[in-house]
């Protein structure tokens, strides 16, 4: 794998990036995603990210880019995307801005701002187009199928999902980010940037914004959780059926998650979750 930038066969690049890629740069590797290796290039005077999608997960980055550049343009706080290739093994890369740190301090007024932030994500004009524009760089999933891999091989699991879907009509109609949490938001002076949009997709605010909520709830605490959806709740009309619901469809995935593969863990996560099933009617503990 080449951490240098002009070994890399750019398909789309910054005209600014490509006066400079001869230059010296000095690479800082970042944590790693679950899907690629993250690094921070100092070029010049400037710092961007790269991303290469090295593991197992080969998403169309190249739709990503064009999402990105979409959004960054009508003035959503994401990565500026400065290019997107190959590199010399053939894995896809993305370049961006450096945007700062993952959030780690957490106040009633970050959380409000935050879920402001995905609240303009659930508002970009998705059908808005315009004469010769590109309409492909949202994709388009099955609800199940992309967020509940191989559930049928879970019975107890899948006959709840079944029955919750059948008391809520699933919507494809706005734009979500899809895995929206505390280790996809970056801050730096007072800005939050929103990184990691794999999974974006045309697809229901509802389960999206349960699964913030869920995750905030689980890893940082339930009062945590209960601000990020009080100031998302003031300006929607969503019942408490649909909260409870949605939450329960959150839970759900979380629990497949786990067993099939490796969740973050840490202290009273396994406490949380269990409230969530003995509270949730649409939920029991015997999930665990």
């Amino acid at each position: 794998m080449t951490t240098e930038l002009g070994r890399i066969k750019w398909i789309q690049l910054d005209e600014g990036v490509q006066q400079v890629l001869e230059q010296a740069s000095r690479v800082t590797p970042l944590i790693p995603g679950l899907e690629a290796t993250v690094m921070r290039i100092e070029l010049g005077n400037q710092h961007y990210v790269l991303k290469v999608w090295n593991k197992e997960s080969k998403p169309d980055i190249g739709k990503q880019y064009r999402l990105l550049s979409k959004l960054h343009q009508s003035g959503i706080r994401v990565s500026k995307p400065y290019g997107w290739g190959m590199d010399e093994q053939q894995n896809q890369v993305l370049l961006t801005s450096y945007d700062g740190e993952r959030v780690t301090l957490l106040t009633d007024d970050i959380l409000t701002s935050l879920a402001q932030q995905l609240m303009e994500v659930h508002r970009y004009p998705v059908n808005e187009v315009h004469a010769g524009e590109d309409v492909g760089y949202i994709s388009r999933y099955d609800f199940v199928g992309y967020f509940f891999h191989q559930v049928e091989l879970h019975e107890d699991i899948n006959a709840i999902l079944a029955n919750l879907i059948q008391h809520v009509q699933i919507r494809q109609d706005r734009l979500i980010h899809g895995d929206y949490n505390l280790g996809n938001i970056l801050a730096m002076d007072d800005n939050y940037t929103i990184i990691d949009w794999t999974n974006g997709q045309y697809g229901d605010p509802r389960y999206d914004v349960a699964w913030t909520v869920f995750l905030i709830s689980i890893y940082h605490g339930e009062g945590y959780g209960e601000v990020f959806q009080a100031e998302y709740r003031r300006t929607t009309s969503y019942t408490l059926e649909e909260e409870r619901i949605f939450e329960a469809v959150a839970c759900l995935r979380w629990i497949l998650l786990r067993r099939v593969g490796d969740v973050p863990m840490g202290p009273h996560v396994m406490e949380r979750v269990h409230r969530i099933t003995l509270h949730n009617p649409f939920l029991n503990e015997n999930l665990l």
